[in-house]
């Protein structure tokens, strides 16, 4: 199956309480993420992370099902046309 490259970008409001589920859904799918960043906004209790990721539509479409899901987490996708 066709893989595509994808950026994940996540929103954590209040991520103390969120964390620690974010990430274990991210190990679920740790063999198709590539590289991931975070900045914390420790002040405004918000964290940015941004996931860069390789695989097919439907594991990037799982991956962001899953994280989408969490209580005050925004998820937004960009997933490149060309296929690899």
């Amino acid at each position: 199956m066709n893989k595509r490259i994808a950026v994940i970008g996540a929103i954590l409001e209040e991520p103390r309480e969120i964390q620690s589920q974010f990430n274990n859904i991210v190990s679920e799918f740790k063999e198709i993420i590539k590289g991931r960043m975070g900045i914390p906004f420790e002040k405004e209790d918000i964290s940015v992370i941004a996931i860069t990721v390789l695989g097919t539509l439907d594991q990037i479409n799982s991956l962001t099902g899953k994280l989408g899901n969490l209580k005050n987490v925004n998820i937004r996708t960009s997933i490149s046309k060309k296929e690899i």
